[in-house]
């Protein structure tokens, strides 16, 4: 699997989410208020829009999540799994691998279109 570097792991905010180009593919980088980081596509699985850098980060009970901002689907940034519908069918947003490394963040090669993690079962954050 190739890498590409995508910034420094202290320019996404806190609760954040930056876009990035990877493989020639939009990637939704995002950044949890406990400093974890997650990578996603950035095309909303039900709008065909390429919004979800944009969309609110938070949580579901323990799970970090991702909230579109087109229909407002919740997505379980781990998984990619939509945890809220809103009424429409259940899809899953494909996500990434993703890790930090000296404080850079670095998104792998191949989106996982699946409902399984592809990065390591913990989850990168700032201290890795």
């Amino acid at each position: 699997m190739s890498w590409t570097t995508v910034c420094d792991v202290e320019t996404i905010g806190l609760d954040e989410a930056v876009l990035a180009l990877v493989d020639g593919e939009q990637v939704a980088v995002v950044r949890t208020a406990g400093g974890e980081v997650f990578a996603v596509d950035q095309r909303d699985p039900y709008s065909g829009a390429h919004v979800m850098a944009r969309g609110i980060v938070g949580t579901r009970g323990d799970r970090p999540c991702l909230v579109s901002p087109m229909y407002k689907q919740v997505f379980d940034l781990r998984t990619g799994v939509c945890l809220d519908t809103v009424g429409g069918e259940e899809r899953v947003l494909p996500t990434w691998p993703v890790r930090v490394e000296a404080g850079r963040v670095l998104v792998g090669s191949g989106r996982n279109t699946g409902a399984t993690p592809t990065s390591s079962p913990e989850p990168s954050s700032v201290g890795a």
